[in-house]
């Protein structure tokens, strides 16, 4: 059976090959297996040496010294550690927090975020315009006092949208807020630098850049030095911020993907934007489809369409060659709409009509043409049916 076109990069992308083959030096007995911690003997300082070179590589992604890379499970739990790790250091020194954030963030910060309310927690749900993005005025408004923690996807994952990170991150700095950049979706599609972002906290996750599952990390600040309380406890590791063995393998190979990542940004920038252009020429055909999200402060590789008229879940069943991510999520009984298309202002019908198209490093110009072709094809049959 052939497989269906992948076209949903930003849920997860394929490893590299020579992110693999960076890995599988790392599990057998004649390569780099130790245990990074293990200080007594040869094979434990060359798992240590593989896991410092691979924090150089995450830093210089991102402009960073390798001392403030904390090594993670992956953005979600960074986004924890980030976020309660912040609160819980600011409600032991000064006994209140108000946090800021925005109503179409990841699940992984608006479920940290609704966690802390329920433990008495003042957050501020910020609503993003039309175009996806959280503005300089939004978050100046809602300052208080006692503002501890402003926390911000640079990237949506549904959308693609930019927010203007920086310039809310240069007023944070000025008035001594800390802020958290969410920047999963971002690394590798973008340039990124934490000094231009302002940022205090960064998470970054390994799967979104052609590295394995289940390796992240967290970017802390040192000069001057941002605290968070560890959230898990056992052996001080990582600065002691988050105990645990190190997964050498998995490490390397996201160290591996993030320095390829920086050597390919331009190239595989021009490659994603000449890749969007062809699907929305290929779908020109088609009235009634309507871009989801900034036109303009977007990244290349990802566009949320929706098409009037035809229920996205029954497009996705109509695509059964094309592997795209709808914007709804099942729950037990029911299928929501997305609750970041409803964010943005969309009806719960628009939101319903939402397709997530995300093209990637392995995509080829020929793949989109097929795309295009069966989107029209499928599109045009239901809408005769209707």
């Amino acid at each position: 059976m052939k497989k269906p076109v992948y076209l949903d990069y930003a849920a997860t992308t394929p490893v590299d090959p020579s992110v693999a083959e960076e890995m599988a030096k790392c599990l057998t007995l004649d390569g780099v297996f130790g245990n990074p911690a293990s200080r007594t003997h040869g094979y434990g300082w060359q798992a240590e040496a593989a896991v410092e070179k691979s924090r150089r590589q995450v830093a210089d992604l991102i402009h960073a010294d390798p001392r403030e890379i904390v090594w993670t499970s992956g953005a979600t739990e960074s986004d924890n550690i980030a976020i309660k790790g912040a609160v819980e250091d600011a409600l032991a020194g000064q006994g209140s927090a108000h946090v800021i954030t925005s109503a179409i963030e990841h699940k992984a910060v608006v479920d940290t975020c609704k966690w802390l309310e329920q433990r008495g927690v003042d957050v501020t749900w910020l609503t993003p315009g039309r175009d996806g993005r959280i503005s300089y005025d939004q978050v100046s408004d809602a300052l208080r006092e006692n503002t501890r923690l402003v926390s911000l996807m640079l990237v949506n994952n549904e959308l693609g949208c930019i927010t203007d990170v920086a310039s809310i991150g240069a007023m944070l700095r000025q008035k001594g807020i800390m802020f958290h950049v969410d920047a999963a979706q971002a690394a590798g599609k973008i340039a990124i630098s934490v000094e231009q972002l302002n940022a205090d906290l960064l998470s970054l996750s390994a799967h979104k850049v052609y590295g394995p599952k289940g390796i992240g990390a967290l970017y802390v600040r040192r000069a001057p030095e941002v605290r968070v309380a560890a959230q898990i406890h056992g052996g001080g590791h990582e600065r002691g911020m988050r105990s645990g063995t190190l997964p050498t393998h998995q490490i390397v190979g996201m160290g591996k993907a993030f320095d390829m990542a920086a050597g390919k940004l331009e190239e595989e920038q021009g490659h994603l934007e000449n890749l969007r252009a062809q699907l929305v020429e290929g779908l020109s055909q088609l009235e009634g489809v309507s871009v989801n999200g900034s036109p303009d402060h977007r990244v290349p590789g990802i566009i949320n369409l929706s098409f009037d008229g035809v229920d996205a879940e029954s497009l996705m069943l109509g695509l059964h060659d094309l592997a795209v991510s709808s914007g709804s999520a099942c729950s037990s009984a029911t299928v929501e709409p997305s609750f970041v298309l409803r964010g943005i202002g969309l009806s719960d019908r628009q939101a319903h009509q939402a397709l997530r198209f995300s093209m990637g490093r392995f995509t080829t110009s020929e793949e989109v043409e097929f795309a295009a072709s069966r989107i029209v094809e499928v599109v045009t049959r239901l809408r005769a049916v209707r």
